[in-house]
This record gives C-alpha cells, sequence and structure tokens, in this order.
C-alpha cells in the first residue's frame, strides 16, 4: 500500500513538474504565426516572400520540381511595407498575399491587390496577358492604351503597366467574373529578383485605384 502511495505520489510531481515547463498556450500559438501575419496589411507590417529562405512562397510548385525534371523554383526573398489603408484579405490559392483596398467615394466596391510568386511565363507574357484582360469601349484594342514603363527599385528591374477598361477576366485560376467590369482599372508591377519573380495586379474601380495609385507607389519603392 505504501508502495502504491509513493509511485502515485511521484507521477504527480512528474505531471505538475512538466506542466512548469511548458509553454502557454498563447506563447506557442504566436511563435508559429508567420512574419507580419499578426499586424495584418492594415498597419503597416512587412510581408516575407520566402522569408529567410524557410518558407516556400505560395503558389510555388510542391517539392519533387517542375514537369520535365527542371527543379522548382525556391522562395523569393522579397519583403515590402504595405500601405497604412489597405487589409489583408482572405488566403487564396496560388497567392503569397491579398490586400483589399477601401473604395473611395462615387464607387460601389473597392479595389484588390493580388500578390503571385514564380507563376511561370515570364514577364512579357504575363503583362501581354493582364492586358488581354481588358476591352475597350470603343472596341480598339487594350494594348495601345495600357502604359508600360521599366524601372530599377533597390537594385531589382520592375515592370509596371497601368490600363483602364472593361475588366473581363479573374484572378490566377479563377475563370472570369459572372459579369464584365465596366470602368475598372489595372495597376500592375512585376519585380524581378534573383530568385524569381513577384507580381503586383491592382484591380478595381477606375477612382478607387486611382485614389490608390501613390499607395500602390510606395509598395514598389520599400521592396527589398
Amino acid at each position: 500500500m505504501n508502495f502504491r502511495k509513493t509511485i502515485t505520489t511521484t507521477i504527480i510531481s512528474m505531471s505538475i513538474l512538466l506542466g512548469a515547463c511548458a509553454a502557454p498556450p498563447q506563447e506557442i500559438k504566436e511563435s508559429a504565426a508567420q512574419p507580419g501575419a499578426e499586424k495584418g496589411a492594415g498597419s503597416g507590417s512587412t510581408l516575407a516572400v520566402g522569408h529567410g529562405g524557410d518558407v516556400p512562397a505560395q503558389g510555388a510548385p510542391a517539392p519533387g520540381g517542375m514537369p520535365g525534371g527542371a527543379p522548382a523554383p525556391g522562395p523569393i526573398n522579397l519583403k515590402w511595407t504595405t500601405p497604412s489603408k489597405w487589409q489583408t484579405g482572405p488566403d487564396k490559392a496560388m497567392r503569397a498575399a491579398t490586400y483589399l483596398i477601401p473604395a473611395t467615394a462615387g464607387d460601389s466596391e473597392g479595389g484588390e491587390c493580388a500578390v503571385f510568386s514564380n507563376i511561370g511565363g515570364g514577364v512579357a507574357a504575363n503583362i501581354d496577358r493582364w492586358i488581354g484582360q481588358f476591352e475597350q469601349p470603343d472596341g480598339s484594342p487594350s494594348a495601345s492604351k495600357a502604359k508600360q514603363a521599366r524601372e530599377t527599385i533597390n537594385g531589382m528591374q520592375v515592370t509596371t503597366v497601368e490600363l483602364t477598361g472593361t475588366f473581363a477576366g479573374g484572378g490566377m485560376a479563377m475563370g472570369a467574373p459572372a459579369t464584365k467590369k465596366t470602368g475598372f482599372r489595372l495597376l500592375g508591377a512585376i519585380v524581378e529578383t534573383p530568385q524569381g519573380e513577384i507580381f503586383f495586379k491592382l484591380t478595381g474601380p477606375a477612382k478607387t485605384v486611382a485614389a490608390a495609385q501613390n499607395d500602390f507607389r510606395s509598395l514598389l519603392k520599400s521592396i527589398k
């Protein structure tokens, strides 16, 4: 009987000791969070795609390589500071991030900035695809109305595109929307890094996108 009591007492003591050493649940949750995720875009946080080379960029192919035996792209170590007015949107397949831009006065809906990484096709093909998602009211080709430019930001080549018209295409792997969006505008940018490309695609009503243009530029200027 005394022997059983001794065993029971020992087990209880060990349980109390282990419980005291365990980290509180809140600390475990915080340590597991991705960098920048706990603050959100609206607080001017910094988001990293492939942070420190440890976290694969969302949308990157799974380990094992690309079709045909080509090696899979590695994580892209790129950071940027998001505008304080933008809100972090829900996680979506094939996206590294989604930001929601509030509607400006006169617009019934806000805009959206989708961020992709290593989606393939290269710079020119993706710019052309984005332009092809717009139609012009007069029936003219959207390519003739698009404004494109190339610049160097913090040592990286950045290609930008601006276009206004009827938006007739959706996001990556989402298909076309149920109805076409007239009076929409596109602000796009593709950043070329040593590890691959990051794509920023902001679409929404023309007034809302115009109001967000300075914020979009600030985001691009902050990449590093």
